[in-house]
């Protein structure tokens, strides 16, 4: 892939990554293609982009200080691999474990196809064990919505 090329993917990826740090759903618009595929799907996801506006506004009260710090990002063709971290303060309900005020973080591992110099699909893993040990506590039950 050509540097200007490569440049161009990289700023895709971490406007990506910005949209979800600032739970910024016109901002996602803008580096998603309209029919964007996120696996695994979310339970009663909505299409395309809009499906992550709950989940934004869940973010928002549970860790609303949330950022995704970018650790490495590989580019091979039309896919993008990102290992990345989150970190914030659980200040509200997260995943039905109440509001503890303590700081988290954790790994997420991302992969991306594009089309263009847009994101067409992304497999996304996080690592909640991580993050329910430092919150000392497992949901009751698990519900993502």
């Amino acid at each position: 892939m050509p540097l200007a090329n490569e440049q161009a993917v990289r700023d895709t990826i971490e406007r990506f990554y910005l949209a979800f740090s600032t739970k910024d759903v016109s901002l996602l618009r803008q580096v998603v293609t309209p029919d964007w595929e996120y696996i695994p799907e979310l339970p009663g996801a909505a299409p395309a982009p809009e499906q992550m506006s709950k989940l934004f506004e869940n973010i928002a009260s549970a860790l609303p200080d949330m950022k995704v710090h970018i650790l490495d990002l590989l580019i091979h063709d039309d896919r993008v691999a990102v290992r990345a971290e989150v970190t914030g303060t659980q200040t509200g309900n997260l995943l039905g474990i109440a509001a503890t005020s303590k700081q988290i973080r954790f790994a997420i591992h991302s992969f991306h196809q594009l089309r263009g110099n847009l994101v067409a699909k992304t497999w996304h893993l996080e690592d909640w064990l991580t993050v329910f040990r430092q919150l000392g506590e497992l949901p009751k039950k698990l519900e993502l919505s």
